[in-house]
């Protein structure tokens, strides 16, 4: 069509438009990429109907071909904020976030206020995993807006993944403090695992009991009930959560593993053996065919401890863990020489580690 003819038929498609962005706001997707489609025949390079294109396709989860429409309309519209904003959110779907970042930084060169495409740009950077940059943007929008919930549930992940917990713990009880009479679940988990990678552990506890009387069934608040009970020793409270999850996914091949561990604690041995063998009928586990060489090791089995924990050495050579229990069960049975050159052969590799170190110090002084 002429320039002409798209200038006669400037109001029709303007109308179409309209009733296409209405369509898309009800959810009716194909209505409205039957409405961008006419536009597109009458004008193929109609930014409204590019963008609109753009957005109807990945709502309904085309992610890939989304981003060909916003590309397209980038082509002969530069500088489009909304094809901007919605290539970098596909960008985003599919995990491409430098590119992601790339396209909002352009954004932001238009808008650089611009709350809500500052906070994706620092996620995007905490999911590059570049730290200072992310904490830096999201500090922009604090600036901003004090109160900005993503940029402080972003600080308080942030943190976290880069085990700073106590930083984090910091931003996750600033966020409990601004919440209404409804605490969102993943606040209080998320403080819940603070405390529990702190090893504050009691401290941990209300915060998952919280978490489970929103939503009894919440995998997050029984994994962190069950760990901080292990944490504190309360082996029994920590099975009884283990077994809960294990209601829910009876082929949980960890917990089936840390059931098998607390059981085993417990000297409860048959019930520990079954957790384990269960959790290595599903595939093979190193920490369940640990769990039966420990389990021998109580048992006083000294041969099978030995042959169980030599094997998986051969499986995985560089578990300086393993090489610490076989040691330790050697120890045990007054095998001193055995025990330093258990350790002695970890140190082949070359490879750096206290545990080791000072395990050997003990045995040869």
């Amino acid at each position: 069509m002429s320039d002409t003819d798209v200038y006669a038929q400037a109001p029709r498609i303007s109308e179409i438009s309209k009733k296409g962005y209405q369509l898309l706001k009800e959810n009716r997707i194909s209505d409205a990429i039957d409405c961008f489609s006419k536009i597109l025949l009458m004008d193929e390079n109609n930014n409204y109907a590019l963008v609109g294109m753009g957005d109807a396709t990945r709502k309904r989860g085309s992610v890939r071909e989304a981003a060909n429409f916003y590309q397209r309309c980038l082509t002969h519209h530069p500088g489009n904020n909304y094809a901007l904003f919605g290539l970098a959110d596909c960008y985003k779907a599919l995990n491409q976030y430098q590119k992601a970042i790339e396209i909002w930084e352009q954004y932001l060169v238009h808008d650089d206020k611009n709350i809500t495409v500052l906070t994706r740009v620092a996620d995007a950077y905490r999911k590059v995993r570049d730290f200072a940059k992310s904490k830096t943007v999201y500090m922009k929008v604090l600036e901003m807006e004090e109160t900005n919930q993503y940029a402080i549930i972003g600080l308080g992940h942030l943190h976290y993944d880069f085990k700073e917990y106590r930083d984090a713990l910091f931003y996750w009880e600033k966020m409990l403090k601004l919440s209404d009479d409804h605490v969102d679940i993943r606040v209080l988990t998320s403080i819940g695992n603070c405390h529990r990678k702190l090893k504050s552990f009691s401290e941990g506890i209300p915060y998952f009991e919280a978490a489970l009387k929103q939503e009894g069934r919440n995998f997050y608040a029984l994994f962190g009930l069950a760990d901080c009970y292990r944490g504190m020793n309360c082996q029994e409270k920590s099975l009884e959560f283990w077994n809960r999850i294990l209601e829910q996914d009876p082929r949980n091949k960890m917990i089936l593993t840390r059931a098998g561990d607390a059981c085993r604690t417990l000297g409860e041995y048959e019930k520990a053996q079954d957790f384990y063998e269960k959790a290595l009928n599903i595939e093979f586990d190193t920490y369940a065919v640990l769990g039966l060489a420990m389990l021998a090791k109580s048992q006083g089995k000294f041969d099978e401890a030995v042959t169980s924990l030599k094997r998986l050495i051969q499986q995985d050579s560089r578990n300086y863990r393993l090489y610490i229990e076989l040691a330790d069960h050697y120890l045990n049975n007054g095998f001193r020489r055995e025990a330093a050159e258990t350790l002695e052969e970890f140190q082949k590799f070359g490879i750096k580690n206290q545990h080791i170190a000072d395990m050997l110090e003990r045995i040869k002084s």
